[in-house]
């Protein structure tokens, strides 16, 4: 992503990276299933180390427009002098400016506060030398004033423009902030002629005025109220949570009447468009936070409210407003209306902006009943907006430089969306979503009643322990009912569903108890560290499965070493090494033989395709069908385990487990009874 000149501005920029979009992306899952990611951010910013120079080379001056107070006032302001708090007349240190037809010049002014006017002029426009053509005088010159907040202007981008020969650029309620000015001669040749005045340059001096009402005072005619909002930080350990309340107004909660504020705005006499303001400051690293903004009444409400950042808002200058339930700014991530009607206002504008907030109310009438009524504003800086709806936990963080904290709901399995409003599974998708996933862990009765008519009791309780835990889990997961900790809940199900897959491998070998237990604890330490670590993660289930071949093979191993540990023979050449391999040959013949009596193989195979449906099931969830597959996957991976254990036969040991016979054994027969030596 590569942005422009034309389209940054000053200030602090913030770059998010979501992990999915749409309303499912709040939504609280058990397991994420997809792509895993990483990724390394890499921003880097060309720019000219003087801010006042630009270019591709910077060699481009930006001049800077340095203010004075004034009272001397321009007769073209629209601002009623009388009623005009100050005046502060902005110049360039350089009395006048030549450039010639095309080339711009650029200024930049700089507006501290709230105003109300801000006018651009061109004075003592006139040509460097006098052109070869006298029909037309440097009045007819086209001198475009080109006005942008934040950035650049270009005569196809800009906020503002005007011609300074013919008229000044009035703009009413500037920004606060940096303002750049563009000012270019144009159609200097078509007027003038072609080479003959090709030094021909125009002329000029840039002056602006910035007009403030008194304090307390803003509007057209500075007739209007208007109120700065102080600052009222709420107890507790979450950052920037505050409220606002107008400077010199007691009030005992973050609630404050509008009739007393209202009532000392007027319009000169005339009964429309009148208005209240107030002004409010977003610290710096509350950039994270959301205004709410609150009004009711007993009656029908009798204000329209509009938003601006960093200026006063009007009807044709305002970032969001809300009029009536037809009128409206439209709903975005960047503005929730909730519970609106005639007789209340909510809404929240979401991650604010930090610096200066304008919010104006507009009175829709000013008669005796209107001023009699009881209407009730809050305006609060919060984090998640309605508290998640209810519906989830705010969670709250900070920025990769540690400055800034932001919000954001981690919503439950059923709702999703920014707010956690929007309900992603229905109440009896809810109900049979949660059959599903709890009803599916019964499967375990399987092998637990398996293993305990086989008197296996160590997995008789491991199955039925992984069984209940899984069922507790899920019942927590999907919200229905939670006996513990969720974290204790999940690493009690991971690490007996680990220890159960396991438990069967090492059941299918003949090994003494002592030798199983050593194993067994081997691999509870194993699969506790692998439960707490990164549970969900899919490889656990291959690791596992390794695991259990891994403790089937030693036991095997310990079986074979125990039953043939009297085997030797010499590799040498002797006259018994055709003899020796023979021995080796039938040794291994007899160890096929027991394999094949030691298990009932229509069950291994049943047990096997069981495994590879539940490997596959594994394969096929996704968020959005988590609940059936993983319903699958109980089902399958408890019923493979009941195969693999029908699977082991019980077998009597015989002759299988005898050496061969070789001539190397004498058979001898003595007599129980002593022989009588006479």
């Amino acid at each position: 992503m590569k942005l422009t000149n034309e389209q940054i501005s000053p200030g602090a920029w913030y770059i998010g990276l979501f992990n999915g979009i749409g309303p499912t992306r709040t939504q609280s899952k058990m397991i994420i299933r997809g792509s895993a990611y990483s990724f390394s951010a890499n921003i880097s910013v060309d720019a000219c180390t003087n801010s006042m120079m630009r270019g591709e080379f910077c060699n481009s001056t930006v001049y800077p427009l340095s203010c004075t107070a004034s009272d001397v006032y321009n007769s073209k302001t629209t601002v009623k002098q009388p009623m005009m708090g100050n005046a502060m007349i902005c110049e360039s240190n350089f009395a006048t400016f030549c450039v010639q037809e095309g080339v711009p010049n650029f200024y930049s002014l700089d507006i501290a506060n709230v105003a109300e006017e801000l006018t651009i002029m061109a004075a003592n426009v006139r040509f460097n030398v006098t052109p070869s053509n006298n029909a037309s005088g440097a009045n007819d010159v086209n001198l475009m004033c080109y006005a942008r907040h934040g950035a650049i202007p270009s005569e196809t981008l800009h906020d503002y423009s005007s011609d300074l020969n013919k008229a000044p650029l009035v703009i009413r309620s500037p920004l606060i902030g940096r303002l750049y000015i563009s000012i270019i001669p144009v159609n200097l040749t078509k007027k003038f002629g072609e080479t003959q005045d090709g030094n021909l340059k125009v002329c000029y001096a840039i002056k602006s005025q910035v007009l403030q009402c008194p304090l307390g005072k803003a509007g057209s005619n500075c007739t209007m109220s208007s109120y700065t909002l102080q600052t009222v930080l709420r107890r507790g350990p979450t950052p920037f949570e505050s409220y606002y309340l107008p400077v010199g107004e007691g009030a005992s909660s973050a609630n404050f009447p509008l009739e007393p504020l209202s009532k000392n705005s007027s319009n000169g006499g005339e009964a429309d468009d009148i208005w209240t303001y107030f002004t409010l400051d977003i610290p710096p690293g509350a950039a994270g936070r959301n205004i709410h903004i609150r009004l009711s009444s007993d009656v029908k409400i009798n204000y329209e409210v509009y938003a601006r950042f960093g200026g006063l808002p009007s009807l044709d200058s305002w970032d969001y407003y809300y009029a009536n339930k037809t009128r409206k700014s439209d709903q975005s991530m960047f503005f929730m209306l909730y519970d609106s009607s005639d007789d209340n206002i909510d809404f929240y504008i979401i991650y604010a902006r930090e610096g200066t907030w304008g919010l104006g109310l507009r009175h829709l009438t000013t008669n005796s009943d209107s001023l009699k009524q009881q209407t009730i504003m809050s305006i609060s800086l919060e984090g998640c907006p309605k508290q998640c709806s209810s519906h989830g936990d705010c969670k709250y963080s900070f920025d990769a430089s540690g400055l800034t904290s932001y919000s954001f709901c981690s919503c439950d399995r059923n709702h999703g969306g920014f707010d956690c409003s929007i309900e992603v599974v229905s109440h009896k998708g809810h109900i049979v979503q949660s059959i599903f996933l709890i009803g599916s862990n019964a499967a375990a009765i399987l092998p637990a009643f398996w293993a305990l008519r086989q008197k296996a009791f160590a997995e008789w309780v491991l199955f039925t322990s992984s069984g209940i835990s899984s069922a507790l889990y899920h019942a927590c997961d999907v919200g229905t009912w939670c006996a513990l900790n969720f974290n204790v809940l999940q690493f009690m199900d991971f690490w007996l569903s680990f220890m159960a897959v396991i438990s069967t491998f090492v059941y299918l070998s003949t090994i003494d108890e002592v030798y199983k237990r050593a194993i067994h604890t081997a691999v509870a330490i194993l699969t506790a560290l692998m439960a707490a670590t990164k549970a969900t993660r899919s490889s656990n289930i291959v690791l596992v499965i390794v695991i259990g071949a891994l403790g089937l093979l030693i036991g095997w191993l310990i079986e074979i070493s125990t039953k043939y540990r009297s085997l030797s023979f010499s590799f040498g050449f002797s006259p018994n090494f055709f003899q020796s391999l023979q021995t080796i040959r039938q040794w291994f013949y007899n160890l096929v033989k027991t394999i094949l009596r030691r298990f009932r193989w229509f069950f291994l195979l049943a047990g096997f395709i069981a495994l590879s449906m539940a490997a596959l099931s594994w394969t096929l969830e996704t968020s959005e069908n988590y609940w059936i597959w993983h319903s699958f996957w109980h089902i399958t991976i408890y019923t493979s385990s009941f195969f693999f254990l029908c699977s082991k036969a019980n077998i009597v040991d015989d002759a299988e487990n005898q050496l061969p016979s070789s001539g190397n054994y004498a058979l001898t027969r003595q007599d129980s009874l002593p022989r009588d030596n006479n």
